[in-house]
């Protein structure tokens, strides 16, 4: 059994990989009900459910579920954070990620989907807004400088 489950997952990931993300779906689903307590069945199992059914919340808690169970397991942060994106949680995801990149510092997918959300420099006048003037003409001369 343990073996047949294993054999589905691995599958999954394949159709993970080749975009079928319903095939995978249905993989993990079945690779789920066979063994329900192994952490990575239920990470990967929440993102596909987010992403093809857009069952947010129910995604979250087994991703959720899969961190509390192996916190040191980089995947885990990296399918809950691509789960808040698929909700349009930005912040949370980015949250999340940095907390998979505090893991393992050079994780070649937390780093892309974090550049791909493009996360912005600090304001360089902290005490004005974003869209004053002085921060945005300031940051631009800066980034041309090379200063950012």
């Amino acid at each position: 059994m343990v073996e047949e489950a294993e054999e589905l997952f691995s599958k999954g990931q394949e159709a993970l990989k080749k975009d079928k993300r319903l095939e995978a779906l249905a993989l993990f689903e079945k690779a789920f009900k066979i063994e329900p307590e192994n952490p990575r069945y239920q990470s990967f199992l929440g993102l596909c459910i987010a992403c093809e059914r857009g069952k947010i919340k129910e995604a979250i808690t087994l991703c959720e579920r899969a961190i509390q169970a192996e916190p040191r397991k980089v995947e885990g942060f990296l399918n809950l954070g691509r789960v808040y994106l698929s909700a349009g949680l930005k912040l949370r995801a980015i949250e999340v990620l940095r907390k998979g990149l505090k893991i393992d510092n050079k994780n070649p997918e937390i780093i892309a989907e974090l550049q791909s959300v493009g996360l912005r420099n600090k304001s360089i006048v902290p005490s004005l807004s974003r869209d004053h003037f002085l921060n945005k003409y300031l940051g631009i001369i800066l980034s041309k400088l090379g200063f950012r």
